[in-house]
């Protein structure tokens, strides 16, 4: 026992002394770190940088195969709550599809909004390529098209600003819950609803999303917790601070010593001592009050949210950031969206400058996912940007969706007079190739009619073809300042047949005249076709007097064909010979006679069978509205001639600019309207003798619908539905779409390019505003100023509208073009290319015409013609 002692004491020196050695050494190592700490934090600065390189090549090589795509809604796109909930969760599950050896920084699905002129507010989501077929099939049906986005490349521009938002307030409330109606996006599309392509102006907002990682998400609520926990310790020391001031301050008062004094019983020794004070314990803090919507790990993420804007026009960037964030304060409550910097007087340090410009650029070019400290948010809070534009949403009308007119484009087609949100008006025009059918209601004086003059004068001057129909003839004298240019005067007609003034000059018309290369049967079938559609025959009703009719015509023409081969146009018959044919019977023999052997086997046999067994009031039907034509002067002037003029084929094909204004809407003037329309159809379907190419557009203008339509529905029904294909585009203008006949109605509303209406009554609206879901209602329409429309335009294969525009008048859009100077040489140069002559004059040829004629027929009768008798001894007058 006595021998071991030393043993055991010297192995406890020895390990004392050990240890003493490794303090010393610690003390010593401590000593030389505190002489040399530039060479430990250098080296913790290489570590730390290397790997801050390492993990940025690492992120930059996962973000080099992100994916984009674009989301375009239409405008029924209204999604409920829970499809973009589950949008969001798409999102969020999207953004961890990155490889396994990827930084966090790069696992996050970016979405971005932006504006540059090419549309109201683009919708792109970028993110990993594996999650592409996630995010391609979205919970919006429909109503949203996903397509492949290429990337964008931006020009630079002169001037840029940058931001970042970070969540201020408290860090455990939710944002503010955006109701979806009105579109929560609302707010972001007024911000950039006055941005200017042409001036460079851009903005684009990009926020990521990024699945909340464990350790982070328990080391802020480990954060939290104890934040609540010492703000409740001080709560609680505060409060027993002032409960002791209290009571000291009480039993210093007289009142409570006189208390004292008199409730004091002798020996007790209570009156020495003081009241005790028992200081408040803290309140056990409650995880869901503290850590709010932290608390739950679902759906829970981290958002990045970085703003640019940028102009080549100084200012304009660093007010449309100061609108962006005036936009993002929608979403602010408890909790709010703040731009990330510090401000010093009236300068302000944050994302455009050093040190953090450097790095904002860096997680701008490269989607890069690095968000503050504070910025969790539940999905539900970001429901508002989940998801593109809905229905509820106001979407400006920018110059990439509807072009701005520009005087002498033949490629544009004025519509109106747009005011932008910024106040900004602009003269607004839909492609000529696009617009293939138009519609204008409204009441009269709205403004409608000016609106269409205004559209025909752009048109003639850019150098296109139109014809003009206006039973009233109000816009032929509306038009002529405006159209008194020397370039236009060799292609302005005036086919005028009101009669006006002491010797009117007319024009002339033979719908039967064959001289201008017709092919004969759709000549007869242009003719038994208007009339048929202006005296409301069919087979059913009438075929008896079609079937004389057709047959009278077939001759007739067939006589024209004769004498234009014989060189001798002039003698052609006119459709008022179509009495003579009927009730002479020598004229009819001699006419039999002459085009035998032009008339095919069923015809001829026609005349020889059926003819002379007809009563004579059979003819009746046919003859009395040919007689009401002959018995004005100006009609039969017109119809009368053997040559005609006019010829709507030829004006076609030639870019001529055509005025008809018929004498007005009584039985005669529909006939002759009827007839007008038929010929204008034929002559369109006649193009097809044109490869589609060659085809010359023509445009033509039918003012007063309701009038036109009344003489011949059935022609105007088929030219909405059929002209289209031979580049002839109908604009047409009506009161009342209720009052056009059920054929028109429809063929007018299923094919028009361009829908437009002015005030008017409810009733008369409503149609109108059916066919856009009653969006305006009629109620707005109804109550809009003079001149105002709503217009719905087909641009670039798709709907832009309805928009309010202001009807252009042409005093102002054209006053540079007014030559009221020069209208009496249009006047003069409209008529003579119309070949218009007094009417007195064409009267007496008119009158002649049948004896011309008829010894025509008597120099081209074969022998032996006298012997076919059809007359059956009947003559009638």
């Amino acid at each position: 026992m006595d021998s071991a002692a030393p043993y055991l004491t010297d192995q406890a020196d020895d390990a004392a002394g050990q240890v003493l050695g490794l303090v010393t050494g610690l003390v010593d190592a401590a000593d030389w770190l505190y002489d040399h700490w530039y060479l430990l934090a250098l080296a913790i600065a290489t570590c730390w940088g290397v790997a801050e390189l390492v993990v940025r090549r690492l992120a930059a090589k996962a973000s080099a195969e992100r994916m984009a795509l674009e989301l375009v809604s239409n405008r029924h796109f209204d999604p409920s709550m829970e499809e973009i909930f589950r949008r969001g969760v798409q999102l969020a599950r999207a953004s961890t599809a990155m490889p396994w050896w990827a930084p966090r920084r790069a696992k996050a699905v970016q979405i971005r909004l932006r504006a540059d002129g090419s549309a109201p507010l683009r919708y792109r989501i970028e993110g990993p390529a594996g999650g592409e077929r996630l995010l391609s099939i979205t919970p919006f049906g429909p109503d949203v098209s996903v397509n492949r986005a290429r990337p964008i490349t931006d020009k630079p521009r002169r001037h840029t600003v940058r931001a970042e938002f970070i969540l201020r307030g408290k860090p455990t409330a939710p944002l503010r819950e955006v109701p979806l109606t009105p579109d929560p996006l609302q707010p972001l599309v007024d911000a950039v609803s006055d941005l200017r392509a042409e001036l460079g102006d851009l903005a684009e907002i990009r926020l990521d999303i990024q699945r909340a990682p464990k350790w982070a998400l328990r080391a802020r609520r480990l954060q939290l917790m104890a934040a609540a926990r010492r703000s409740e310790r001080r709560e609680a020391q505060r409060a027993a601070r002032w409960l002791r001031q209290d009571a000291s301050g009480i039993e210093d008062s007289l009142g409570w010593q006189l208390q004292q004094l008199l409730t004091d019983k002798p020996g007790s020794g209570s009156g020495s001592g003081r009241r005790l004070v028992m200081p408040p314990v803290p309140r056990r803090v409650e995880p869901t009050e503290a850590l709010g919507k932290l608390a739950e790990d679902d759906h829970l993420v981290r958002v990045q949210l970085l703003v640019m804007c940028a102009s080549n026009t100084e200012g304009r960037a660093q007010a449309r950031l100061a609108q962006l964030q005036a936009a993002f304060d929608v979403f602010g409550g408890r909790s709010r969206w703040a731009m990330r910097g510090w401000r010093l007087g009236p300068w302000r340090v944050g994302a455009d400058h050093w040190p953090t410009r450097r790095g904002f650029e860096r997680r701008w070019n490269q989607g890069h996912c690095q968000p503050p400290r504070a910025n969790w948010v539940r999905l539900e809070e970001l429901c508002g940007l989940l998801k593109p534009p809905t229905v509820h949403c106001r979407l400006p009308v920018l110059a990439g969706d509807l072009p701005t007119f520009e005087f002498g484009d033949p490629t544009l087609l004025l519509q109106g007079i747009y005011r932008g949100p910024d106040g900004r008006e602009r003269m607004v025009a839909t492609y000529s190739e696009e617009t293939l059918f138009e519609v204008g209601v409204g009441k009269a004086g709205g403004g409608k009619t000016e609106r269409a003059l205004a559209q025909a004068i752009g048109w003639a001057h850019a150098g296109g073809g139109l014809i003009f129909v206006d039973p009233h003839r109000d816009s032929w004298p509306r038009a002529v300042p405006f159209l008194a240019h020397e370039a236009l005067m060799p292609r302005i007609a005036l086919i005028d047949l009101n009669g006006l003034g002491p010797n009117p000059r007319v024009s002339s018309w033979n719908p039967l005249g064959m001289h201008q290369g017709q092919a004969a049967h759709e000549v007869v079938e242009a003719i038994a076709d208007a009339y048929a559609s202006a005296l409301a025959w069919d087979d059913a009703t009438a075929p008896r007097a079609l079937t004389i009719l057709t047959a009278a015509l077939t001759v007739l023409v067939a006589v024209n064909e004769a004498a234009c081969q014989a060189g001798r146009p002039e003698d052609q018959a006119t459709i008022f010979h179509v009495r003579a044919l009927l009730a002479d019977a020598k004229f009819r023999k001699a006419a039999l006679a002459a085009v035998a052997g032009r008339l095919d086997e069923e015809t001829r046999s026609w005349w020889q069978t059926v003819f002379p067994t007809l009563p004579p009031d059979a003819f009746a039907v046919v003859l009395n509205p040919i007689a009401r034509l002959a018995a004005n002067p100006v009609t039969r002037a017109f119809l009368g001639q053997p040559i005609g003029v006019y010829n709507i084929r030829t004006a076609m094909d030639s870019t001529m600019i055509v005025w008809v204004c018929p004498g007005g809407n009584g039985p005669t003037d529909r006939l002759l309207t009827a007839l007008l329309a038929r010929d204008l159809l034929r002559a369109a379907r006649s193009r097809r003798d044109t490869p589609e190419d060659k085809r010359v557009p023509f445009r033509p203008y039918f003012d007063e619908l309701i009038t036109l339509t009344g003489a011949a529905p059935e022609t105007i029904a088929s030219m909405f539905e059929d002209l289209r294909k031979y580049r002839c585009h109908i604009h047409g203008m009506t009161q009342l779409l209720a009052r056009l006949p059920a054929a028109v109605r429809l063929s007018l509303v299923q094919n028009a390019s361009t829908l437009a209406t002015t005030a008017g009554s409810k009733s008369a609206i409503a149609p109108i505003t059916a066919e856009w879901g009653d969006n305006p209602s009629p109620d707005r329409v109804a109550t809009m100023e003079r001149f105002e429309h709503f217009v719905s335009m087909n641009v670039r294969g798709r709907r832009i509208g309805p928009i309010q525009l202001r009807g252009p008048h042409l005093n102002d859009v054209f006053a540079a073009q007014a030559r009221p100077k020069d209208v009496p040489a249009l006047e003069r140069a409209a008529q003579a290319n119309a070949q218009a002559l007094p009417l007195n004059q064409l009267t007496d040829r008119a009158a002649a015409q049948l004896g011309r004629v008829a010894a025509f027929l008597a120099e081209h009768s074969p022998a032996g013609a006298a012997a076919v008798d059809l007359s059956k001894d009947k003559e009638f007058g």
